[in-house]
């Protein structure tokens, strides 16, 4: 088989570092492998002709994402643990940044070869190997579906409840819970379910008109309260009960790794967007464009809000849910209903049903395919039960999103070391799907990317800990004397993988691939 690549290049040689955005590669038509263990239509190269995404569609990718209500409260979450607005908004804005890097670099393979992040990882992993960080991050994003899922159907729950006069609250309880609240749950769930199974190009179109739909909702919210305070009110005044000085150090570092590790997720599985992309510059602007400003002004967006709301009704509301529940305009909770489903549908679907459709399709290929890897993420997402995850912030943002990031900057790193630094951006794009190819290691297993992401895993997480009655971990940590990297999980295990696995492919030269297809 071999790959077609732009005229006056051999093939298989393109040169390290960004390419332009001509500078493509997919297979010959049909010499597409075969091999059902490895292949299906979704964890093919996406054809050049079929690779369009725009930097608008990107951007608004990242709108669409960031617009949501986890990412809204990420700043109440943070000021909770004693920041004052301008310590949040900064927190939030220099992660965004940081995390930023790796999911452009991850995502250069995305346009160049046209594939998936699981079929990405083979190259490192090896092609049975790359299920480990595929089902690392399908079990993350289960969960974020399930999280957003539940969030998404109590927005729905508040604000019909409110519609209809209230009592829904009053309704007889399953699992100490309204049964309304649990219909608006389940309800929800088949929604976005419904919407995925139409596939990328639906996400496509739905992500352009939903993004600025939502930054206009959000702009109503801060004007209505706005206008209703006459201003903004004093939470904007509000000193840090942490300072600048040793009090915040401690709390800035863990919360700076929790920030990061809330968009990490996509950090992997980034190439399954960009895929699609018309070019590098096209994922590099729309990214760029997209996340850090989104994020940053969102974050900036919800201290305003919430300052309004302290000005109004005495204390700060920073469940914008909670906030829009308050009017009494029927046609204000209508709008508001609406913005929180195009919002919540909108971040869940792309970041956390897309990626575990593909890494599950990649476990068995043959029986899997994008649709049922879809269906059986919506269904993990309601067994482990979102509910207890955002219990309390320390949970949340500690716990949860600390625990993530270290596992998931381990991964980050051995990809972007194997991609960057071991193969300078050349992949051999049928060897990918096939055994008797140069990414099958040791029985489909390569020894050095486990071993790496065993070592940065546990320097990541091994030291996790929690103060008592906030968390599942030791006081002391799991590991005592790792206790001090905890605090730097995702930053530890991206620096540590990315270090040992680099070391171990440059002793073993053998293992690397040639340039060249096949």
């Amino acid at each position: 088989m071999t790959a077609t690549v732009p005229p006056g290049r051999p093939a298989g040689h393109t040169p390290p570092g960004p390419t332009a955005p001509g500078d493509r590669v997919e297979l010959a038509p049909g010499a597409a492998p075969a091999d059902p263990r490895f292949v299906n239509e979704d964890l093919l190269p996406v054809p050049v002709a079929q690779r369009r995404w725009t930097t608008y569609n990107f951007a608004a990718l990242w709108v669409g994402m960031a617009h949501n209500i986890p990412s809204w409260m990420l700043a109440s979450g943070l000021v909770a643990l004693g920041m004052d607005w301008k310590q949040a908004v900064l927190t939030i804005a220099l992660a965004n940044v940081v995390v930023l890097l790796p999911m452009l670099l991850t995502g250069h393979a995305g346009p160049k070869y046209g594939i998936p992040f699981p079929v990405l990882a083979r190259a490192s992993f090896g092609l049975r190997g790359a299920n480990l960080p595929a089902l690392v991050r399908a079990a993350v994003a289960c969960a974020w579906f399930g999280i957003q899922t539940w969030i998404g159907g109590q927005g729905i729950f508040v604000l019909l409840d409110k519609a209809f006069g209230g009592g829904w609250a009053d309704a007889s309880r399953i699992g100490g819970r309204p049964w309304t609240l649990w219909l608006c749950f389940v309800l929800f769930w088949a929604l976005e379910l419904a919407l995925i199974y139409r596939g990328m190009e639906a996400l496509r179109r739905f992500e352009n008109w939903a993004a600025p739909f939502v930054i206009v909702g959000a702009l109503v919210l801060l004007g209505w309260i706005a206008y209703k305070a006459g201003g903004l009110g004093p939470l904007l005044d509000q000193p840090s009960k942490l300072g600048w000085g040793a009090d915040f150090w401690p709390v800035f570092f863990p919360a700076l790794m929790g920030m990061i590790a809330f968009w990490a997720t996509l950090s992997l599985n980034i190439p399954d967007f960009t895929r699609f992309g018309a070019g590098q510059r096209s994922q590099v602007l729309g990214q760029s464009l997209g996340l850090p400003t989104t994020m940053t002004l969102f974050a900036l967006l919800s201290v305003l809000v919430t300052s309004g709301s302290q000005a109004v009704y005495g204390a700060p509301v920073w469940d914008p849910v909670a906030l829009a529940a308050k009017t009494d305009n029927v046609f204000g909770l209508l709008f508001a209903l609406v913005t929180v489903l195009v919002a919540t549908l909108s971040v869940n679907i792309a970041a956390n049903v897309v990626s575990p459709a593909y890494d599950l399709a990649n476990l068995a290929p043959k029986h899997i395919d994008f649709r049922r890897g879809a269906l059986i993420t919506g269904v993990v997402g309601v067994v482990i039960m979102p509910w207890k995850l955002t219990a309390t912030p320390e949970l949340y943002i500690f716990t949860w999103l600390g625990l993530v990031g270290g596992l998931l900057g381990t991964v980050a790193g051995i990809l972007i070391a194997d991609y960057w630094l071991v193969r300078r951006t050349v992949l051999d794009l049928a060897g990918l799907y096939r055994a008797d190819g140069p990414y099958w290691y040791r029985g489909g297993w390569n020894p050095a990317a486990v071993l790496a992401f065993a070592v940065g895993g546990v320097l990541a997480v091994g030291g996790s800990h929690s103060a008592p009655g906030t968390g599942p971990f030791p006081e002391d940590g799991l590991i005592p004397f790792l206790r001090p990297l905890s605090d730097y999980g995702w930053a530890v295990g991206l620096a540590a993988s990315l270090l040992l696995y680099t070391a171990l492919m440059r002793r073993r030269p053998a293992d690397r691939s040639p340039a060249r297809s096949s």
